[in-house]
């Protein structure tokens, strides 16, 4: 028979990234007493990676539970990232209700409408958050409208429009009712949550059903499965089998070893878990995402739907430049191969596959900051490898036609440098869907532009519209190719020689484009130094000295004065590469190369492939 369980809110907290979910997290955990009142806590406490922490996005899906008077909510704090959208899909199908944040000022964006979609499909009641109502620009009444009229563009139903409003400054620590109400602490918001999220149900006397939809991962235990308990309880050393919706075959006995149940930021160990509860079950080697646990009298699949495609690949390669391995810890193919198919076991959005070549694999994601976390990560753990430009995976119709990944791209962007981005965007195969004036001098600009169109572009954006810009982009299927599209229209400084950078050399160079490297580093023969100023790269001796001479001319002794070099960051060398040139990656150094060095055999391949388009 199926009952309620009272005492358990399973939520989800979505919003578009920036917007304020982590910090929210954080409140609702310090006012719910999961830390002593004088522990020093530091801020954004669910953001436990090191990338998260600097960039300030949420990268993983975590799982936590404070208590509220008798009623335990669960709650996962979900990244807020287009690239990171796997992670929303599958969480959503542990809860039973989501808290959608919306930033006061910002209003709703691309990615509140990418996370309000998925939670409506799922029939989800949702708590609206309006969020950074003590911003001195905040505008909480238009953008409720906003959120309304997004609710209405994606055909919600009339109970999931009549929903309720809270307003917020989760900073401040502080919820309301109304915009007039006495600014205390986040209690509307518990109330909210446990008045108007549905408690979960199920059959306590049916067979056992836990539908897999986190994986952790464990040095010491392996691979941990997350999931609610659907159906049934689920005990230590229970008998089970694992069955998978997607994969009808599949059919393996278990035995359940360890299981967890969350509180606050810590697992705690129980020997049982009934319906509503979300559970981490550690113990079985291969779980999958999608898995379903059973008790074997009666192994029925939960449907559960399919991860979305990657859009993009790169290859990962061993580094085999002249400079190779003396900064790495890790760097032969058996490494790389471990490091990469290790992360399948956590991250389901990524494909790993062999190439003709034993040293290269493909790597493919959801979009470039996808595979710039990966590789930052990789380089952090002591990995040099050497990593190709990106590029999208077609699909080809029934005709053998050949189709793209196309993104909506919401951009915006300083009145006055919207002709700039319009005709970049256009240039790259972009077509301008609808152009509007929002508040503080700005256009928000809607395009539809091919994937491949945004690859490189985010940093020639910024240094379009001076760093003032925001451009944010959704997956939005597949549609017929539209042509090739010059990516660069600049060439590149590359060294001819191998040893060290002078300032002699330097100095000569930099009257040709911009360069990348100051003096005193190491450079070999086909390492690209700088970015020229004219559409064809340029060779340059860079570690050239000035010959002495009998005689000293008045201005011998000057010192030369150079540019400071353009220090590229990971994503901006992801940005620069061609597709003739690779981006070598060591723990110390970020170095562009050619992928052939040789500039003899260089030249030959250059007049091969014209050859071969004729």
């Amino acid at each position: 028979m199926v009952t309620t369980r009272d005492d358990i809110r399973n939520i989800a907290i979505i919003a578009h990234v920036d917007h304020g979910k982590t910090t929210l997290v954080d409140e609702l955990l310090k006012q719910s007493g999961v830390f002593r009142a004088n522990q020093e806590v530091q801020e954004r406490v669910m953001d436990s990676n090191d990338i998260e922490r600097e960039r300030g996005i949420t990268i993983l899906s975590k799982n936590t539970a404070v208590f509220y008077k008798d009623t335990k909510i669960n709650i996962i704090d979900t990244p807020g990232h287009a690239d990171f959208g796997g992670e929303v899909e599958r969480v959503l199908k542990m809860v039973n209700g989501v808290v959608l944040v919306v930033d006061a000022f910002e209003g709703t964006m691309p990615q509140t409408k990418f996370v309000l979609m998925k939670a409506l499909a799922l029939n989800l009641p949702v708590i609206v958050c309006i969020n950074k109502i003590d911003r001195p620009e905040a505008r909480p009444a238009e953008v409720i409208d906003e959120v309304l009229e997004l609710f209405m563009d994606l055909d919600a139903s009339d109970e999931q429009l009549d929903c309720p409003f809270i307003y917020a400054s989760a900073r401040d620590g502080y919820a309301m009712y109304n915009l007039d109400d006495e600014k205390k602490d986040m209690t509307p918001l518990f109330e909210t949550i446990v008045n108007y999220i549905p408690a979960p149900t199920g059959d306590p006397d049916a067979n056992t059903q836990v539908l897999i939809s986190t994986i952790d991962y464990n040095e010491y235990v392996g691979r941990i499965g997350i999931g609610k308990v659907d159906n049934g309880s689920l005990k230590v050393n229970q008998e089970a089998v694992v069955v998978n919706h997607h994969d009808p075959d599949k059919l393996e006995k278990v035995r359940i070893s360890k299981l967890y149940e969350f509180d606050g930021l810590n697992k705690v160990d129980v020997s049982e878990a009934k319906i509503g509860s979300i559970v981490a079950i550690s113990g079985i080697a291969d779980i999958h995402i999608g898995d379903t646990i059973c008790s074997p009298e009666n192994p029925v699949a939960i449907p559960f739907q399919k991860i979305s495609e990657p859009t993009i690949s790169m290859n990962f390669i061993v580094n085999d430049s002249p400079l190779a391995g003396q900064e790495g810890k890790y760097v032969t193919s058996r490494h790389i191969r471990d490091r990469l198919f290790r992360e399948l076991n956590t991250d389901v959005s990524l494909r790993v596959e062999e190439t003709d070549s034993p040293d290269s694999l493909k790597v493919s994601g959801r979009g470039e900051l996808h595979l710039s976390v990966l590789i930052e990560n990789m380089r952090r753990e002591g990995y040099e490898f050497a990593v190709s430009k990106a590029e999208v995976l077609y699909h080809y119709d029934e005709n053998g036609k050949k189709l793209e990944p196309m993104e909506l791209a919401y951009v915006d962007v300083p009145d006055e440098f919207t002709g700039a981005v319009i005709s970049k965007l256009q240039q790259r195969k972009g077509e301008l869907l609808n152009m509007g004036s929002i508040a503080g001098g700005y256009t928000r600009l809607e395009f539809k532009i091919p994937s491949r169109g945004l690859i490189g572009y985010r940093g020639e954006f910024m240094t379009d519209t001076k760093g003032n810009g925001i451009i944010n982009t959704m997956f939005d299927g597949y549609e017929p190719f539209r042509g090739e599209i010059a990516y660069r229209s600049t060439g590149s400084l590359i060294a001819f020689e191998t040893g060290e950078s002078v300032t002699y050399g330097l100095f000569s160079a930099q009257e040709r484009g911009t360069l990348f490297i100051g003096p005193g580093e190491k450079v070999y023969s086909g390492m690209i130094i700088g970015q020229s100023s004219k559409a064809e790269d340029i060779e340059l001796n860079v570690c050239k000295k000035k010959h002495l001479t009998n005689t000293r001319s008045s201005s011998a002794d000057e010192a030369l004065t150079l540019v400071p070099p353009r220090k590229l960051s990971l994503e901006q060398a992801l940005d620069f590469i061609d597709t003739d040139e690779l981006l070598e990656v060591t723990p110390e150094s970020l170095r562009i190369r050619k992928r052939i060095l040789d500039p003899t055999m260089r030249k030959r391949a250059s007049i091969a492939k014209k050859n071969a388009m004729k």
